[in-house]
């Protein structure tokens, strides 16, 4: 293992509460044949999708009612990702703020654990209809402190 990818394992050493599987397409290959770098940006969107309708923080029936919109992205790359692994996606809620909620992820193969990426993504509770941040909702907290098993 390298010095990087211990790194990254040392930065979220705890497991996560809830992970989603995914399946590496031919389409997610650069002309290296491993996972383009934006690829991973879309395994943590498919990721924190699933988390927040798994929780009840979203219906998953319309965007205008998502609350939460993209603030900051931040990804350390660790490993090369190819065809052939099996990839779950580590995902939870680690801060709530005011107005904003950071979720962290993990990238690794299923298995092995091994890591490809670490995430984190900042996202701000937001009015699709108005177009201005809120406050994050007390209903929000308490569902994600009960799924995570934390007080915020």
């Amino acid at each position: 293992m390298t010095p990087k990818q211990m790194a990254c394992i040392i930065h979220f050493m705890n497991s996560f509460t809830f992970y989603y599987p995914l399946q590496v397409r031919y389409e997610d290959l650069d002309p290296q044949w491993h996972v383009n770098n934006a690829h991973f940006v879309m395994f943590l969107e498919q990721s924190r999708f699933t988390y927040l309708t798994h929780t009840g923080l979203f219906d998953g029936k319309s965007f205008f009612n998502l609350g939460l919109i993209v603030a900051d992205v931040h990804v350390a790359y660790c490993a090369p990702i190819d065809l052939n692994h099996k990839i779950r996606v580590g995902c939870r809620i680690s801060r709530i703020g005011n107005k904003s909620l950071t979720f962290e992820y993990q990238i690794e193969e299923e298995g092995t654990g091994l890591v490809f990426a670490t995430a984190e993504t900042i996202m701000v509770a937001y009015d699709y209809h108005t177009h201005k941040s809120i406050p994050v909702p007390q209903e929000w907290r308490t569902k994600i402190a009960a799924f995570e098993g934390k007080e915020f």
